[in-house]
């Protein structure tokens, strides 16, 4: 068939406003195809990430929003004298808004000498000592530093907080390039946030042996009298609740991807559809030159595809490359999805319009490779 590429590729140029507008539709509902897929990707990592059931938070009970969070910061030192537990970390949360959003920038206030401990970063600009001798210094993740366009030294505030970029990170976990990292001293001291003494939640590092509902139920039971009553979770099912209600609006996406490509079946099989009509005397007079069915019907399936891979290509195409650029990701009470464009989705997209186009040219292309000559011939 590859002889026959010239001809087919004529013929998709002879209707090329139709073609045109076909693959614009196509490449656009494909765009919203990949879009959400990257927001399931993202959330699939988040809560997939198996390394998160070594370590658990540390949370105030019955609070659900960071800023209502309030533990006396001297839990952590109590905390991790407990047996199988590693370390534990007082970590002060501070985000510019605690609702679901594309644009929350979230702070977490840490001890210095233990954020390398606790986060697995890549330095890709900066380095550590200048974060570590300056009060009001921060490690800026890439998304943030890419959105927000900064750079090493640049000072920038965010609500309540001013720092300055000591450092820009990469992290082994995407949501994480959307984090920004503080002194906990500091965030504590900053005016109008008045929690000197008090962090928003505690993480704790479990060595190898230890179990973690078995250290849940010891760090609750032994705080439930107070001074402040907690509430223990792996880091995984932390997050999970957290994010539950966007794990159900993330579902309701899948159900638009799948619309999305229905919708781009039945925009491709019209178009088909159209061009086959246009062209019955046409294929009659190509079966009486010595072509088969199987020819006809190779033509018109290689149309579909075409047509199907070229809009998808270019929808699937602008999605990641905007992902790539962009840094997306989605916020809700100090947790991140980051919107993962990657090759697995490259793939999802150019399979889906090559699936798309083999169904959208079947039908019609079988009826005309079946059609008669002679009263094909008689069609005006």
């Amino acid at each position: 068939m590859y002889r026959f590429a010239p001809y087919v590729a004529k013929t998709l140029w002879r209707h090329r406003t139709r073609t045109l507008l076909t693959i614009s539709g196509t490449a656009v509902a494909m765009f919203v195809f990949a879009f959400v897929g990257a927001v399931q990707e993202g959330l699939d990592r988040l809560l997939n990430d198996t390394q998160q059931d070594r370590s658990l938070i540390v949370f105030q009970a019955n609070r659900f929003c960071p800023s209502t969070s309030k533990l006396p910061e001297d839990y952590a030192l109590q905390i991790g004298k407990v047996a199988g537990v590693k370390a534990a970390i007082p970590i002060k949360v501070y985000m510019n808004n605690c609702r679901a959003s594309l644009d929350v920038v979230v702070f977490n206030g840490v001890p210095p000498d233990k954020l390398q401990a606790v986060r697995s970063l890549t330095l890709l600009s900066g380095d550590w000592s200048n974060f570590e001798t300056r009060h009001d210094a921060a490690v800026v993740g890439r998304a943030v530093a890419q959105r927000r366009r900064l750079a090493v030294g640049n000072k920038f505030s965010i609500g309540a907080v001013t720092v300055t970029v000591a450092a820009i990170f990469q992290s082994t976990t995407p949501a994480e390039d959307s984090m920004i990292y503080t002194h906990l001293d500091f965030l504590q001291r900053t005016p109008g946030l008045h929690s000197v003494g008090t962090v928003t939640q505690i993480e704790v590092l479990l060595d190898s042996t230890a179990n973690a509902q078995t250290i849940c139920r010891q760090i609750d039971e032994r705080y439930r009298a107070g001074p402040v009553a907690t509430n223990t979770r792996t880091k995984g099912a932390f997050q999970a609740k957290t994010v539950s209600d966007l794990i159900e609006l993330v579902g309701f996406t899948r159900l638009l991807g799948l619309a999305c490509v229905i919708m781009v079946l039945g925009l491709v099989t019209t178009t088909t559809v159209m061009g086959v009509q246009d062209r019955i005397r046409e294929h009659a007079v190509l079966q009486t030159l010595g072509f088969t069915g199987w020819h006809i019907f190779g033509f018109i399936i290689s149309d579909s595809v075409i047509v199907s891979l070229i809009g998808g290509g270019l929808g699937t195409g602008t999605a990641l490359g905007l992902l790539q650029v962009s840094s997306f990701a989605l916020g809700t009470e100090g947790i991140l999805i980051a919107f993962l464009p990657s090759a697995s989705l490259a793939i999802m997209g150019a399979g889906a319009s090559l699936i798309v186009g083999l169904l959208a040219g079947l039908i019609p292309a079988c009826q005309a490779a079946r059609a008669e000559i002679v009263p094909a011939l008689r069609m005006a």
